[in-house]
């Protein structure tokens, strides 16, 4: 009786032959599944590869991306000023958004009350699903007026406003909610256990925080941060609305500046009548996949390294 018991459970599925040829299944459709992501990757910029390829024809690549002359009629297409553009908005908004996020995040972990969770991550979840043309015209009505007539007066003679600080300030806000609640969620990961020990040493809450939670958490914080990042660097109409489109390189916080999205999402389909341009538009797309893929498999590297460094 209990040997036909046990065997019910041990061959629920009519034996051994059954249940290994089930796991091999899944465990071939999981492979699948995995091989296809890569694939969609390879195939995505051997995509934009291909279509970029004729305008290598009269153009070196170094040059393509080094020059800083953009005169489409007389077939100059320098992607300089448009490479600055996208990595100097990028590099702000992450300054900007970066210590809020974290002092934010700890102060939710660590220091608040539920009801004032509560309100917060409601506040977050609005935040973070507010189209992104409400943040451009945000910016447009309150960001680039700021800058014009309050902030740049100060540093430069005369500023539209419409500049890399402005892009700046509104891809940081976009992110911020987005870093505030991944930084909540990996900081929450931490046992408790090494909060107490840290307390019953003498340590304050915030020394708690500074050399406890935050070493313990480090690659989760860097691994957060390549993720609002690689958001940051596709992100188009809200930049868009605001950065002033001018494809000179920028040599401060208060010139105007043209991003790589922006270019690509102002331009295709009306320009497409010049000679190459649609093969130039591929190539702004083939670029900001390039620097996407290397930021992040750099940082994957990175993050690595820092992993087995913590363990």
């Amino acid at each position: 009786m209990n040997n036909g018991i046990k065997s019910l459970f041990t061959q629920p599925f009519g034996g051994k032959g059954i249940r290994v040829l089930k796991n091999n299944i899944a465990g071939g459709v999981m492979l699948s599944i995995t091989v296809l992501s890569i694939l969609l990757v390879i195939l995505i910029g051997l995509g934009l590869y291909l279509k970029s390829v004729p305008v290598f024809e009269n153009n070196s690549f170094w040059h393509l991306i080094t020059s800083s002359d953009w005169k489409p009629g007389k077939g100059e297409f320098g992607f300089l000023p448009f490479i600055a553009g996208t990595l100097s908005i990028t590099t702000i908004a992450v300054i900007l958004a970066l210590p809020i996020a974290l002092l934010s995040a700890l102060f939710l972990n660590e220091y608040s009350k539920t009801a004032v969770k509560k309100w917060v991550f409601t506040a977050l979840d609005i935040l973070a699903g507010i189209p992104s043309v409400v943040y451009g015209v945000w910016g447009t009505l309150f960001i680039v007026p700021w800058i014009s007539e309050k902030l740049a007066p100060h540093f430069v003679e005369y500023s539209t406003g419409y500049t890399v600080l402005a892009g700046g300030i509104v891809l940081g806000v976009m992110i911020l909610p987005l870093l505030i609640s991944l930084f909540v969620e990996i900081f929450s990961a931490v046992p408790r256990e090494y909060r107490d020990a840290s307390l019953s040493l003498g340590a304050t809450k915030w020394q708690t925080c500074k050399h406890v939670i935050l070493r313990k958490t480090f690659p989760g914080i860097l691994a957060a941060l390549i993720l609002a990042v690689s958001r940051a660097f596709g992100e188009t109409i809200a930049v868009l609305m605001v950065c002033g489109n001018i494809p000179l390189l920028p040599h401060s916080l208060f010139d105007s500046c043209y991003p790589l999205p922006a270019l690509i999402a102002n331009n295709y389909g009306e320009m497409l009548s010049v000679p190459l341009y649609e093969s130039v538009l591929m190539l702004a797309a083939f670029l900001l996949f390039i620097v996407v893929f290397i930021f992040n498999a750099t940082s994957r590297a990175v993050i690595y390294r820092i992993e087995r460094k913590f363990k």
